[in-house]
């Protein structure tokens, strides 16, 4: 495999770690030094296991109480079939949907409540979770990924009787327009609502969670290279009322109920990205971007369950976010998997060699949604009947 600087800063970004191996090998710069790599017949793997040089100890996550979801933004909706999971409780047969009161005036036959469309989430190509947490009592809000757009984003929210002030913060998995597209408007909502309603502690400026790494554009390189609607930039994101945060490490936030990656190891040889992948920056043009190594996954440590990871595309490959969430987790062991695996255009071999190892992580409960594709939810329920419990745009989950 040959081993590019983001494979090797990503996974090993400690400066002892390059120390070492470039003072092993005689070499002075990162790229030389990953030139040179390539053309020896050790791994990293293999050289940092003989040096026996200790891994960077990843934040400590807080074991919490509570955990639920609602699912702002997802491809599919389903508001009328029960839970497949005895330990994820969501409402069935539209039970879950508001209901408007009739005028006494028009109530047929003495019926007091109506249930309209129009108070129904729509599906979009995309991804928003809203993650509340809790532990003794104390609650933290996190929104995780914002959909495609600012419309279906703001609609959804509004038809979901959420009470958005509560947000704290906002979350961007990676910058692809179906996870950033209603980031603004979701931002302009949440500050609106706590202006107008919040509690002197939900007062303060929501803070959105961002990798450094922002291209100007991406884009997908087919017949010829389409580009992508840009992201928000920092500055519109700050202007809408947010406070902006950086981070390509991993860090622990809201009393450390959450924790974010940093950018996600790349280690299956099966799991390669998105064919085609192009970015585009002023300074040199479109450039491959298969990897998409801006990516980061949100985790917390639920009690009596274990690690649920929630993931907004695994353009890293959902394997590679499992395994990389355990090494983060310190021995707790994985609970679910909460989002997007990307399986939907993949090869077959690809998803039955992501199901195997998938499946060897032994996670109690799968629950996919957005990019995943009906082949991989099949292949899940047929492998690892009872297992699975898809997320659907619209629905409140409880992990009970």
């Amino acid at each position: 495999m040959t081993i590019r600087q983001s494979h090797v800063v990503n996974i090993y970004d400690d400066s002892l770690i390059y120390k070492g191996l470039s003072q092993a090998y005689g070499i002075n710069s990162m790229w030389n030094f990953i030139n040179s790599f390539n053309n020896t017949q050790e791994t990293i793997q293999t050289y940092l296991s003989k040096q026996r040089i200790p891994p960077t100890m990843p934040p400590q996550l807080t074991e919490v109480d509570t955990l639920t979801i609602h699912a702002i933004v997802n491809d599919e909706i389903d508001q009328i079939s029960p839970s497949p999971h005895p330990s994820i409780k969501h409402a069935q047969s539209f039970l879950g949907a508001p209901l408007t009161p009739l005028p006494a005036s028009a109530q047929p036959g003495g019926a007091k409540l109506q249930m309209r469309m129009d108070t129904l989430c729509c599906g979009a190509h995309g991804l928003s979770l809203l993650i509340t947490v809790s532990k003794d009592g104390k609650e933290h809000t996190l929104l995780f990924d914002t959909g495609p757009e600012e419309a279906v984003w703001e609609r959804n929210a509004r038809r979901l009787g959420l009470d958005v002030a509560k947000v704290e913060r906002i979350v961007l998995s990676h910058w692809h327009r179906d996870h950033s597209g209603g980031l603004l408007g979701a931002v302009r909502m949440v500050e609106g609502a706590k202006a107008a309603t919040a509690t002197s502690e939900e007062k303060g400026k929501v803070v959105v969670d961002l990798h450094p790494e922002r291209p100007d554009f991406r884009g997908i390189r087919a017949h010829e290279i389409i580009a992508l609607e840009a992201d928000p930039s920092f500055s519109e994101i700050e202007d809408a009322g947010a406070e902006v945060f950086k981070s390509a490490e991993a860090h622990t936030v809201l009393d450390d109920m959450f924790l974010v990656s940093g950018e996600i190891p790349r280690r299956t040889a099966y799991e390669g990205g998105i064919r085609g992948g192009v970015r585009f920056s002023e300074k040199k043009g479109w450039e491959t971007d298969e990897l998409i190594m801006d990516e980061r996954l949100v985790m917390c440590n639920l009690k009596g369950k274990g690690l649920v990871v929630f993931t907004g595309c695994s353009h890293a490959g959902v394997v590679n976010v499992s395994r990389h969430a355990m090494e983060l987790g310190g021995g707790v062991p994985l609970y679910t998997v909460v989002g997007g695996y990307h399986l939907a255009d993949g090869a077959p071999e690809k998803l039955q060699k992501s199901l195997e190892d998938l499946k060897a992580l032994e996670p109690k409960v799968l629950m996919p949604g957005h990019c995943t594709g009906w082949r991989f939810k099949v292949a899940i329920e047929k492998e690892m009947p009872g297992c699975m419990a898809p997320i659907f745009g619209g629905t409140k989950y409880e992990l009970i």
